[in-house]
């Protein structure tokens, strides 16, 4: 197991997740509340972690106050962390993220031609390895809404896996990103059949060997959660997300990461919602944030225990 609890590269857990035949659970943020929640259930279960940032996420923040937060994360997780940014959209930002501190960044340009892909993505890389930063990158498209970009259903498109193969090979990539029919957002899969296909990940790791794959839009959507939010006054319809022995199959075919972002949402929203609408004279911003932070522990535990 790791020594130093500081900032560590990605690579350096998904390397440990791929040795021990689990996932590391990489969960997104964009408040204090939501860190102490990860941090703490980590700590319960004793595994390393991974903050991550969307660019949303860092404007929303601010850069300063999000090294703060994460800088005392690091100094209470009792085990390895790394600081990632997600989806980050060109080279700028990843540069920028790299410069002030990140240990792990994620250049997507997988919207793009596989040619440029590669470009922009090798880009990236020769710049991070100076500063023993890893990269994540993607390769075929996932539908749903992420950070405010929508991909329709009909435009996604599954991971190749000769292109995966030549991916890693021409541009020196930690991780590769693959789209294998989960999606963004709370609504997956058609009439709530939300699959992994593990047929595809197979294929895909047959090629790529012993490579650590990242599995995006895999959200549990847990209806106990979901139901609380709509209890209260939500309007959270049609969800669905990918089951946890579909999660815990594709880790065994070789996803190392496993992206946790809808879930938290759901179970910070459900608590909210609760304890106000319980609660119509509260004023005390701690009341319901407590509670939310709780929930959102809850939920973070749930995913890391899937991993493990």
């Amino acid at each position: 197991m790791f020594v130093d609890k500081k900032l560590v590269p990605g690579s350096e857990l998904l390397s440990y997740a791929l040795s021990n035949k689990i996932a590391i659970g990489a969960f997104n943020f964009a408040n204090t509340e939501v860190v102490q929640a990860i941090v703490s259930a980590a700590n319960v279960l004793k595994t390393p972690i991974i903050l991550q940032a969307s660019p949303s996420a860092i404007a929303y923040l601010g850069t300063q106050y999000l090294k703060a937060i994460v800088s005392v994360a690091a100094e209470e997780s009792e085990g390895p962390l790394a600081l990632h940014l997600d989806h980050g959209q060109d080279f700028e930002i990843c540069k920028r993220c790299i410069d002030e501190g990140f240990s792990s960044v994620m250049i997507d340009s997988s919207s793009l031609s596989f040619e440029e892909n590669v470009r922009k993505t090798k880009a990236v890389v020769d710049y991070a390895k100076k500063f023993g930063v890893s990269v994540e990158a993607e390769l075929g498209t996932l539908s749903g809404v992420e950070d405010g970009t929508s991909v329709l259903p009909g435009c996604s498109f599954y991971t190749n896996p000769d292109e995966a193969l030549e991916f890693i090979e021409r541009t020196g990539i930690d991780s590769l990103a693959v789209a294998v029919g989960t999606s963004h957002g709370s609504s997956k899969g058609k009439n709530g059949n939300a699959k992994i296909s593990i047929e595809r990940l197979r294929e895909i790791r047959k090629k790529v060997g012993n490579f650590p794959l990242v599995l995006h839009g895999a959200s549990s959507v847990y209806q106990d959660f979901v139901d609380v939010c709509n209890k209260y006054g939500a309007n959270l319809k049609d969800t669905c997300g990918i089951s946890d022995n579909d999660i815990r199959e594709a880790i065994q075919n070789g996803v190392a990461k496993v992206n946790v972002d809808t879930d938290i949402r759901i179970a910070f929203l459900s608590a909210v919602r609760k304890v106000l609408s319980e609660n119509t004279s509260l004023i005390d911003m701690r009341g319901y944030l407590s509670a939310a932070k709780d929930a959102a522990k809850e939920v973070v535990m749930r995913k890391i225990k899937t991993f493990l």
